[in-house]
């Protein structure tokens, strides 16, 4: 699709307030859905552009996002007529020293896993299947490495697992195997995503990733969308009932939405 600007509209169309900012069409498409950024102007053939205004309102929103507000809580900040703008900027500032705060811990915990032994990280292949199953493959743990082992997440992991024991492993391994049997049996008997026995799985199952890496709301939803369309783990969720993927997907994303993450716009991180 040709972007087309004609000069002296004063405004960015769709396409290069994206560019500009740095977030997807479709993202600004959503938040103009929901009245959270709605572009102010017009191009002479009508074409609706975003001004000088409305490209601070998003960086403003995306400050917010940032911070881990939800959207519906952006959108009534930024429309308060008796919010202060100060406040509002120390506010800000008071989330943002606590989040480098936070990212130097992750540093220091970066420094602290690289000095770790590599063979203190892992069990042996052999371990591995003794704890997981015969289902297990040791090779995952490598495939996962080269996927996300420039990661945050992946650090976190790895400083865990240097502490476990093979008998905590084991604790891990049970638990997994009794969560995948209770989702099977969930899928199997109709439970419907979103109602209250499915929420309460999905928060089961961001509990057991959160054993690995802490894992959001918003990483939970990516995790959804990957064991849904990865398959490798389509394959693996599908051994414990016909179609169980999709709807850990489904339910995944209700659970979600019902805590304020919209599943379409979620990102990692």
């Amino acid at each position: 699709m040709i972007d087309l600007e004609p000069p002296g509209h004063g405004g960015l169309t769709v396409g290069r307030a994206a560019s500009l900012v740095g977030v997807s069409v479709k993202t600004l498409h959503h938040w103009d859905g929901i009245g959270l950024v709605r572009p102010s102007g017009r191009t002479f053939a009508g074409y609706r552009v975003y001004s000088d205004e409305d490209i601070a309102r998003i960086h403003r929103v995306l400050v917010y996002r940032e911070l881990g507000f939800p959207l519906a809580e952006i959108g009534r900040i930024l429309d308060d007529p008796d919010a202060d703008a100060q406040e509002h900027l120390r506010r800000q500032r008071e989330e943002l020293v606590e989040r480098i705060s936070r990212l130097r811990e992750m540093v220091t915990a970066v420094d602290r896993m690289m000095m770790a032994s590599r063979s203190g990280m892992r069990l042996t292949a052999e371990e591995q299947v003794e704890i997981f199953g015969d289902h297990w493959e040791p090779s995952w743990v490598e495939e996962a490495e080269e996927r996300w082992g420039e990661s945050a997440q992946w650090a976190q992991y790895a400083e865990r697992a240097a502490a476990r024991t093979p008998q905590d492993w084991k604790e891990i391994a049970a638990a997994a195997d009794a969560l995948h049997a209770d989702l099977g049996a969930a899928k199997r008997a109709g439970v419907v995503p979103g109602s209250e026995a499915a929420n309460a799985l999905a928060e089961r199952h961001r509990a057991q990733q959160s054993k690995y890496f802490d894992c959001t709301l918003s990483m939970h939803v990516c995790l959804g969308r990957t064991f849904a369309d990865d398959p490798g783990f389509a394959a693996f969720y599908d051994e414990f009932a016909p179609g169980l993927a999709v709807w850990l997907r489904d339910v995944i994303f209700a659970n979600a939405e019902a805590n304020g993450v919209d599943p379409e716009t979620a990102e990692w991180g």
